[in-house]
């Protein structure tokens, strides 16, 4: 890439979109175009025909999506699905259109068969029944690479698709209602903390093991792979190690410095019994992660909470 060309990044103001243009204006590019939601809606066919349009990019991140986390992906199965499905194919289509040079879809590890064999395999894809739960958020991601792989072969379109591990950093979500584990643990403990509570409530029997990713480290690995990674199928993007819940409820209990006790609630479910990515591929192709969980979750904590 360029330091003038284009750049449009779908999502700016998620966890995900703002660490990619921090990443990117750290590097020095400085013609970044970016939508609100309000101003552009991806999900209407003939308003993202526009923009592409008017703007014509050379490059696009796809990091807009529904997200959130096992409760939200619960109940709002079709809006998870419907959603996310337009906003994939009216953006995919239209960098089509408009001859994007190379564009970067974001998924996540949730495409993977619930009980795929461990550590994740990006061949494990479409081997095996979806965990429930979040089957539609999933089913979306999982069209969102066959798209990108259906340009490439049809069309000869550089398009990658890149499948992050769970998530955290500046400027997650912290609703208790649709929020991923660990900014709902961050919360809980907190207030637990502030108020004086006597104990701390966590979802499911804390058994399920979970991989934990700075994003700015996953806006390292998405620069690297706009620089340097133009294959078909998917990449994983992790850590390679991961822990269990009920360690990462006491990890942030001593980062946050909460003295009561924990309570794991086993009528709430679990989703998938581990979530580890196999993040060989890429690490032989030279990127790695570099961000420490601890180091992570603590810086985390300070900037959320100013502790």
């Amino acid at each position: 890439m360029q330091q003038d060309d284009k750049i449009y990044v779908a999502g700016h103001r998620g966890m995900v979109g703002s660490a990619l243009v921090r990443r990117l204006t750290t590097e020095g590019f400085t013609n970044i175009v970016t939508r609100t939601s309000a101003e552009l809606d991806l999900r209407q066919q003939q308003a993202v025909a526009d923009f592409f349009a008017q703007e014509k990019p050379d490059y696009v991140i796809l990091a807009a999506a529904k997200v959130g986390g096992i409760n939200a992906n619960n109940i709002y199965r079709a809006e998870f699905l419907y959603d996310n499905l337009m906003i994939e194919s009216n953006v995919i289509h239209q960098a089509y259109l408009s001859g994007v040079q190379k564009l970067l879809f974001l998924g996540s590890s949730c495409i993977y068969p619930k009980f795929a064999p461990q550590p994740l395999k990006e061949d494990a894809l479409l081997t095996g029944e979806l965990e429930s739960t979040n089957e539609p958020y999933a089913i979306a991601k999982i069209a969102g690479i066959k798209l990108c792989d259906a340009y490439r072969s049809q069309y000869g379109c550089n398009y990658i698709s890149a499948m992050p591990t769970n998530l955290y950093g500046p400027h997650d979500n912290y609703d208790l209602k649709n929020s991923h584990v660990l900014p709902a643990l961050l919360r809980k403990f907190h207030e637990a903390k502030e108020a004086g509570a006597p104990e701390v409530e966590v979802w499911g029997t804390g058994t399920p093991r979970r991989e934990f990713l700075h994003v700015d480290d996953l806006a390292d690995a998405c620069y690297w792979l706009l620089e340097n990674y133009n294959e078909p199928g998917l990449v994983n993007i992790g850590t390679g190690t991961d822990l269990s819940i009920r360690e990462l409820a006491e990890l942030v209990q001593r980062i946050v410095g909460y003295q009561g006790s924990i309570r794991f609630n086993a009528d709430y479910p679990d989703g998938t019994p581990r979530k580890l990515m196999d993040v060989s591929k890429l690490a032989e192709h030279g990127w790695v992660a570099t961000v420490g969980l601890e180091e992570g979750i603590q810086a985390v904590y300070t900037d959320a909470f100013g502790r």
